[in-house]
């Protein structure tokens, strides 16, 4: 859990802050994995490097907090080709840190009307989706990050680094022994 774990939500939307602090503290198990010295490692030659993916899901939480606020959101295709790579670890998790304290205050402070306020992504000016706000925060901030959050598990497994428990036992840890 984060400093900010006892912030609380509009009960509408405890569970779905709930969720987000559970999840949290998992990615960021998996994050204290990664190997400081295989940053520019990369399965194949078109995958992210290592270090790439977990900046990925280190900003999530805070630059989708910053853009969900809004009522659109111009999309850059530049970002979606050149994801940055941490200069560190230390680095990487204090991004983590400070974009999960960030989703922790947007989710508390969502109220009703805005999770089921439109919300529109556009590409060159031109609405690609609009959807509620809400399903977008499902889509994008928490299934997209558990997508992620899962590659980077298959990246430790293929570097031979031991995978923690993320919904239950690895082939690594075992919670329940």
């Amino acid at each position: 859990m984060s400093a900010h774990s006892k912030t609380a939500a509009t009960p509408m939307f405890e569970p779905l802050l709930n969720e987000f602090q559970v999840e949290a503290a998992c990615t960021r198990r998996v994050l204290e994995r990664i190997p400081a010295d295989k940053l520019s490692w990369r399965p194949h030659p078109r995958s992210m490097s290592l270090g790439q993916l977990a900046q990925h899901i280190a900003g999530v939480p805070g630059r989708f907090s910053e853009v969900i606020v809004k009522d659109h959101h111009e999309a850059d295709p530049q970002n979606f080709a050149n994801f940055p790579s941490p200069e560190n670890l230390g680095a990487l998790l204090a991004t983590f840190d400070q974009g999960v304290r960030a989703g922790e205050d947007f989710l508390a402070g969502l109220t009703e009307a805005a999770a089921l306020q439109d919300w529109t992504l556009m590409l060159g000016g031109k609405p690609i989706f609009t959807k509620p706000r809400m399903a977008v925060i499902r889509m994008i901030m928490l299934n997209h990050w558990y997508h992620h959050r899962g590659q980077l598990s298959v990246y430790l497994r293929l570097l031979d680094v031991p995978v923690p428990s993320i919904y239950g036992p690895s082939a690594d840890e075992n919670p329940f022994a």
